[in-house]
């Protein structure tokens, strides 16, 4: 059997990456400190992660103010949510091929 790996997408070799975009996947929106404290990172960490899967074109920013308070949001965008099912489809492919 053939492994798909061209369906492997770099974008989510990264576990932060694949852990955003599962959290962007099921849920609308996500916040930059509920993401932060969910994962686990430090704001650098999370805020270069974020502009790596931006620049992609998998997810998107929503900036607004909440009071006097910046608020920025994120939400997986339809390619986002396409190239990571292909990728999971990819690895769990994988995962059964190796089945003994």
């Amino acid at each position: 059997m053939k492994i798909p790996f061209e369906h492997l997408d770099k974008a989510f070799e990264n576990r932060v990456r694949l852990q955003i975009m599962s959290v962007l996947v099921v849920n609308d929106r996500y916040d930059f400190n509920s993401l932060k404290e969910l994962l686990g990172v430090t704001d650098g960490n999370l805020a270069s992660h974020l502009k790596g899967l931006e620049k992609e074109e998998y997810i998107l920013v929503n900036k607004s103010f909440l009071g006097r308070k910046p608020n920025t949001n994120y939400e997986a965008t339809p390619k986002g949510k396409q190239a990571f099912k292909q990728h999971l489809d990819a690895l769990d492919q994988f995962i059964k091929s190796t089945k003994s």
